[in-house]
């Protein structure tokens, strides 16, 4: 029964009469008791039922343990982790911010000794068994410590400064925002492991400079006084000596670019892309270094893939090989490129071999197919005369009276022949110059 909103269980006796023979004793319904007591109010008895806490399922309990105690527990150290992760990347981001747009120099004194010049850390470089650049700080440490002193040359990357660096002369390649991609390129093969040699353009340093309006891309290199070989052939006539000497080193610096070494600090095959000579630079000695690497291709041997830069530049129209004019050559394989090359430095020996003096005779300075093709050729007009018509520059009949240059005219013929598996490679005619490198050195 309901009293004040509370179940109560009341107990009570029935008369014998309301029993009916029945020895039951009654009291809430549908609850009987065998012993019963027949005075007034004996059984009387009233339960006050109260519910109770329920008794927890012992499983149900664990399993909600775990998940009051471990969820929390996990969530804290999730949070934890994120904040640490969130403030070491402001820090770095700080610190990179700070770095990139400071222009004041870097502290170098626990970099490089002051006392130090290039040609020491660049063999400190070489010697250390990296054999792939200078550390990122020390160039840049370099970068920002170099004073601009004159224009040098200009092209349609940017323009070339002659630099000052702890007094020696540096050459400072600066690259317009737009080209980024061939500034990164170059900066990246430069940097390639076990690249450096004597008649491969000495690489020093790369920064992206901020000067407030725009980002400068500097990439710093060996300073050769002498120029281009373009500008070299058109101001000096050379020797048959210094020829031989010019034609070998270009040929020894093709065929390092194109080998492979194999090892640990291995260097992957590369082939150039744009040889020509405004691309080769004449050092002090009379050897020459090939530069401008912003369109070179790396060869992965292991599998046979070849690393293709992204970029709008597609090379000189006038050094092009003809399966590059007529678009036949095939994109997939490595040797392809690497005999692009040679054929244009078949074109680069012709205009070499023109400016020999032989008993004071010599020729003036011409670019290859001067005389058929506009003086900025199309793609269209060097494809109907190379490939076409399949002309080639003219090799006078008088080199055939001086034997370097008709080892060299015989070179030339073997460089650009149409059929590129007929060309030589770079290390077949680098050994055919030294041979008539020893050759002058007896007679002589």
């Amino acid at each position: 029964m309901l009293i004040d909103g509370k179940e109560e269980t009341v107990k009570s006796c029935l008369s014998p009469s309301e029993m009916k023979g029945q020895v039951f004793c009654y009291s809430s319904r549908n609850v009987s008791k065998r012993n019963c007591c027949f005075t007034d109010f004996c059984n009387n008895e009233t339960l006050h039922l109260h519910p109770e806490k329920p008794l927890a399922d012992p499983g149900w309990s664990r399993l909600q343990l775990a998940v009051v105690i471990l969820v929390p527990s996990c969530l804290l150290c999730v949070g934890l982790l994120l904040g640490v992760f969130v403030v070491q990347g402001y820090r770095c981001a700080y610190s990179q911010a700070h770095k990139q747009d400071s222009e004041e120099p870097l502290d170098d004194q626990m970099l490089m000794s002051p006392d130090k010049s290039l040609k020491d850390l660049i063999y400190d470089m070489s010697t250390s068994g990296s054999g792939s650049g200078l550390p990122l700080l020390v160039q840049r440490t370099i970068a920002r410590t170099i004073i601009l002193q004159e224009t040098i040359g200009k092209g349609r990357f940017g323009e070339v400064w002659r630099g000052k660096w702890r007094g020696e002369d540096v050459a400072v390649k600066i690259f317009s925002s737009r080209d980024e991609r061939s500034w990164f390129r170059e900066a990246e093969i430069y940097q390639t492991v076990m690249l450096r040699h004597e008649n491969i353009l000495g690489f020093i340093a790369a920064d992206n400079k901020d000067n407030g309006s725009w980002t400068q891309l500097w990439l710093v290199s060996e300073y050769h006084e002498h120029g281009s070989l373009y500008d070299y052939l058109n101001r000096y006539t050379v020797s048959v000596e210094g020829m031989v000497v010019l034609a070998l080193s270009i040929a020894s610096g093709l065929a390092h670019l194109h080998m492979e070494i194999i090892g640990t600090q291995g260097k992957p095959a590369i082939a150039h892309r744009d040889i020509k000579s405004k691309n080769v630079l004449v050092k002090k000695n009379g050897t020459a270094v090939i530069a401008d690497l912003g369109l070179a291709v790396k060869h992965d041997s292991t599998t046979d893939t070849i690393d293709i830069p992204s970029n709008h530049r597609v090379g000189t129209k006038r050094y092009m090989a003809p399966e590059i004019l007529d678009e036949s050559i095939n994109m997939n394989s490595f040797e392809s490129f690497k005999r692009a090359d040679i054929y244009s430095l078949g074109l680069v020996f012709w205009e070499l071999a023109r400016r020999c003096s032989v008993r004071g005779l010599h020729e003036d300075f011409q670019l290859p197919y001067y005389d058929i093709v506009p003086s900025d050729p199309s793609i269209e007009d060097m494809r109907k005369v190379v490939c076409d018509q399949k002309f080639r520059p003219n090799v006078p009949n008088q080199w055939q009276s001086c034997e370097a240059l008709r080892v060299m005219g015989k070179l030339m013929r073997e460089c650009w022949y149409a059929n590129p598996a007929a060309r030589l490679t770079a290390l077949r005619v680098k050994k055919t110059l030294s041979q008539l490198s020893v050759i002058k050195d007896v007679k002589d």
